[in-house]
């Protein structure tokens, strides 16, 4: 079920929009070779020998002939942090109809409704040059409407595109520092999921990597979303002319005619993203590209991938 980001945005509150993609990423899943994920994600888990017979849901065995037991509110057998990154880059769009940040912020909220229905527990953390926001990991109801209302502020902060109380309309992204402090700050194994375009010192990520390396220390587990319009940040796929590039976060600017850079640009890319995933995938850090301009079913089924592993 592909939802359009326009009837989406005229949905509200957050809650409601993010029940909706899940409901309908769910309902894509019972029509795929995933079907089985629509089970454990409804709360339950699989009956194993020594579990309590008394705790089996009979309606689910009425529905699937297999024995499953329910979760239970006191349940949390995971924590996660999603931490978003909220710099300016972040609110860049050219062909898709959301930013990468109206798009991170949707993705977000849709994980905290999968993790609330889960019984777990979530947290948030929004960074640009510093951090902004860290909320911890709870499970509660209340807690979770509290999530919500922070990522709807930077909804309604990106639409009325004025300066705010951090004081610039221009803010860059230190996501090794937001990542190195939480590593530092977290107290208990978590799953992190990290939000990002990644523009950050783009001639060497080894900083980030070396960040994302210390929560791997800690012991958290790591899930990376690179959050990017992929037609125009990796194939440079502009009409043809000559465009002005603006630097979201600094302002510089460059003239550039598209077509005569495309190949070698897409080149460079390719290669710099490649030896950016087998860098993550040596430190078991899970990383995913997400394309604005496709549905949010990838990063969803990544992190049912990544939250079965789990266990």
């Amino acid at each position: 079920m592909i939802l359009n980001p326009d009837i989406l945005t005229r949905l509200a509150p957050l809650e409601m929009k993010a029940r909706t993609i899940v409901e309908g990423f769910i309902s894509g899943l019972h029509r795929s070779p995933y079907h089985g994920f629509s089970v454990e994600f409804a709360e339950h888990k699989p009956y194993n020998q020594g579990d309590e017979f008394r705790h089996i849901d009979w309606k689910v065995y009425g529905k699937t002939e297999r024995f499953y037991i329910k979760r239970y509110e006191a349940e949390t057998n995971l924590r996660a942090y999603v931490v978003l990154d909220v710099s300016s880059s972040m609110r860049f769009k050219y062909f898709a109809e959301w930013s990468k940040l109206q798009y991170a912020i949707h993705l977000a909220g849709s994980l905290m409704y999968m993790l609330h229905r889960q019984r777990d527990a979530c947290g948030l953390t929004l960074f640009d040059e510093e951090i902004r926001e860290m909320l911890p990991a709870r499970s509660s109801y209340s807690h979770l409407r509290l999530l919500y209302t922070k990522l709807e502020e930077q909804l309604e902060r990106e639409r009325n595109e004025k300066e705010d109380e951090y004081g610039t309309r221009r803010r860059s992204s230190a996501s090794a520092e937001a990542l190195h402090h939480l590593a530092e700050r977290l107290k208990h194994r978590s799953l992190v999921i990290v939000m990002s375009d990644l523009f950050e010192n783009v001639e060497n990520h080894e900083p980030l990597l070396s960040a994302l390396r210390h929560l791997r220390h800690k012991k958290h587990e790591v899930l990376l979303f690179n959050i990017l319009e992929h037609k125009s940040e990796r194939e440079l796929d502009f009409p043809d002319g000559k465009f002005l590039f603006e630097d979201m976060e600094t302002g510089s600017e460059l003239e550039v005619i598209p077509a005569q850079v495309r190949e070698e640009y897409k080149r460079k890319v390719k290669e710099y993203t490649t030896q950016f995933k087998i860098a993550c995938n040596d430190s078991r850090i899970d990383f995913e590209e997400i394309d604005t301009m496709s549905p949010f079913d990838l990063a969803l089924l990544a992190y049912l991938n990544k939250r079965k592993r789990l266990g």
